[in-house]
Parts: C-alpha cells; structure tokens; sequence
C-alpha cells in the first residue's frame, strides 16, 4: 500500500469517530491491519488539516490520553479548545476520563470492511 492510500484510510476511519470521543494513532493502525505504524498514522495526521472533506484530527491522542498532536495545530491550545468544544475535557494535556471516551474502531466499526 502506497503512503497516499494509507492516509485516505487513516483519514476515513478518522472521520467516523464520533463527537465526544477520542482515539489512539495506534488503534488505527491496528484497525487498518498496520499494528506498528501508529508512527504513520501520527504522519497522516500532521497533514490532515489540509484535507477535503475535513479531518476532525483533534480527536486523535497517544495511546495514554495526551495531545501529543497538539503541535500541529494553529495554536498550541487549538486541539485542546476543539475537543472542549465537545464537552471532551482535557487537564495538563490529557483526556480526562479517558478510558470512557475511548472509541476502538477494531469494536466500533464492522470488521468486514
């Protein structure tokens, strides 16, 4: 699979992550068959702020809750404000709650892909 096609399907399964919800870079390499490329998905992500139709990157964290990805955004607090604006609350650069926001593609999504 070329690097183009792999970030069209990060950015697909990207998009179906639900308002309120984050997930990991390494979750979605999981679910792509890619399990040790959750580096690649960060990369797909750094460019996603140029992409039509839009990436909601911002609900993409490291696989312990932090916004690692925040650097990428316009602002240092801009990944932080969007995912506020989602009623996701974040303290020190991490997830609050976590765990209960967590959305697994390999559970939420049909495997027959």
């Amino acid at each position: 699979m070329d690097r183009a096609s792999f970030y069209d399907q990060v950015y697909q399964v990207v998009r179906l992550i639900p308002k309120g919800r984050v997930t990991s870079f390494g979750a979605i390499a999981s679910y792509l068959g890619t399990k040790g490329s959750s580096r690649m998905v960060g990369y797909a992500m750094n460019g996603a702020g140029v992409v039509i139709p839009a990436v909601p990157a911002h609900r993409v964290v490291n696989r312990n809750g932090l916004l690692t990805g925040k650097f990428h955004f316009e602002t240092l607090t801009k990944m932080e404000e969007l995912l506020a604006l989602e009623g996701v609350k974040v303290v020190d650069d991490k997830v609050v709650d976590f765990k209960k926001l967590y959305w697994n593609p390999a559970e939420e999504l049909d495997l027959e892909r």
